[in-house]
């Protein structure tokens, strides 16, 4: 696969850059190369893939009155093991999967970045002369996009304007990272049109995890943006948060005849940022007794000789997420290892493990705010039910817990049988049917071969 051939400057508003645009979307929207390494084999998923790119291109023309140059692509992901370790430098497992989000994109002169997304009514707009965080935008993706540039800049690579207009299919709310996803779109961008695409994945992860910590006031972890950045299944090790380690492994559920499903059960997540931030405060304080910053230092045997001595100094719930955390980044990497010698039965009864752990020990299925909201219970006790009478599957909470999405593995004849348990108690589209992509964040131009005639 060949990089884009046009150098992009070229491109800045010349005259005849429509015509250029034209070239280049009319190949892209031809190329059988990229449609199915994003979304898969089924004809139906790609002609309507095709056909929001159309639309597309013909909101980008609206509103900026010229055609797109460049066309990205970023995927959600989906966590696969590892509830709740990252923050405390563990080990997870994640998936990309094949709802992105898409974005058409022309460089501009002005020294502004702006970004149309369907669905808003109007443009996030940002004058990169002021990167400086602002009180009002907490919480909103012009934070997202400023304080992307401002990390830029800090890490001295290059910043410039460009035009875009954004088409979101991974839905706020989700349990699919809808937020990391729009940060290392952002990334991508900057990082093609303006540093030559020399930023590696881990950076341009640790870039948008800089935005959502300090403009847009969330204090996530970094696995998201690692998984939307590099695609496939990944195994992530986050002993060195600077320098994370990771593995990919080439993995098809198709070869199982299985696939994967997240349930969103509608609760809210309003008002939860208590419940979050809880758990890696607790499991602190027990890294915190063992003269450690984070339990990943802890080592489990002695952990369990000194509940004695710690159940004087901490909460019952501190102790039952650390033990939570000590097995469950040792379960991930199980995981991982079953997947490479292709136990897939060993990985589902991990699956199973991991979110017995969730409920169990880790405690993040209900918030105790709303003890009489256990939406997120009910569709695992239904689903369970589902995988017992069936004999096949698994389940887990799916993220950060508490309130969204549930995870489950099926056989794909067991589909439509879930669906019709399922879908009446959280409505009709509450089973999303996913597919891991092996591509990560990519502009779509690099897929195309034999661009010099242009």
């Amino acid at each position: 696969m060949q990089t884009l051939a046009l150098d992009w400057i070229a491109c800045q508003n010349a005259p005849g850059s429509s015509l250029i645009g034209n070239k280049i979307k009319g190949k892209i929207m031809t190329c059988k190369d990229w449609i199915p390494a994003l979304y898969g084999k089924d004809p139906l998923e790609q002609a309507k893939q095709k056909q929001r790119f159309e639309n597309l291109d013909h909101l980008f023309k609206k509103n900026f009155r010229e055609e797109a140059v460049y066309w990205f692509s970023t995927p959600g992901r989906s966590e696969i093991g590892g509830n709740h370790t990252d923050h405390n430098h563990g080990r997870v497992l994640a998936a990309s999967i094949n709802l992105d989000a898409i974005a058409a994109v022309n460089i501009t002169k002005e020294n502004k970045i702006t970004v149309f997304s369907k669905g808003y009514p109007n443009p996030f707009v940002i004058d990169l002369a002021d990167l400086s965080p602002k009180s009002g935008e907490k919480g909103t993706t012009t934070a997202l996009i400023r304080g992307i540039a401002a990390r830029f800049k800090e890490l001295g690579f290059e910043i410039g304007g460009f035009n875009a207009f954004v088409d979101s299919w991974v839905l706020p709310g989700s349990g699919l990272s809808s937020s990391a996803t729009i940060e290392v779109l952002i990334v991508t961008i900057l990082n093609h049109l303006y540093n030559q695409r020399k930023i590696k994945p881990e950076i341009m992860a640790q870039i948008g995890q800089y935005a959502e910590n300090n403009y847009f006031g969330k204090p996530c972890g970094l696995m998201d943006q690692m998984a939307c950045a590099i695609g496939g299944m990944l195994f992530i090790d986050f002993e060195n948060l600077q320098k994370p380690k990771f593995k990919t492994l080439p993995f098809d559920l198709e070869e199982f005849n299985y696939c994967l499903l997240v349930v969103n059960t509608g609760g809210s997540h309003a008002d939860l940022s208590e419940d979050y931030a809880s758990i890696p405060d607790e499991m602190k304080q027990v890294a915190r007794f063992f003269g450690e910053d984070y339990l990943r230092q802890v080592d489990l045997n002695e952990f369990l000789s000194q509940i004695p001595n710690l159940h004087q100094k901490v909460s019952d719930r501190a102790l039952l997420r650390a033990y939570h955390f000590l097995h469950e980044n040792e379960r991930v990497w199980h995981q991982f290892s079953a997947l490479q010698s292709n136990d897939f039965e060993k990985f589902l009864d991990l699956v199973n493990k991991s979110g017995n752990s969730s409920f169990k020990w880790l405690q993040n299925i209900f918030t105790t705010k709303r003890p009489e909201d256990q939406s997120l219970s009910l569709a695992l006790a239904l689903s369970e039910n589902f995988i017992k009478n069936s004999g096949q599957g698994a389940c887990r909470v799916h993220g950060g817990g508490f309130a969204g999405t549930i995870q489950v593995f099926l056989p794909n004849e067991a589909i439509n049988s879930y669906r019709t348990l399922i879908e009446p108690v959280f409505g009709k589209g509450s089973v999303s049917v996913l597919q891991i992509r092996s591509v990560g964040s990519v502009c779509l131009n690099d897929f195309l071969d034999n661009l010099e005639d242009l």
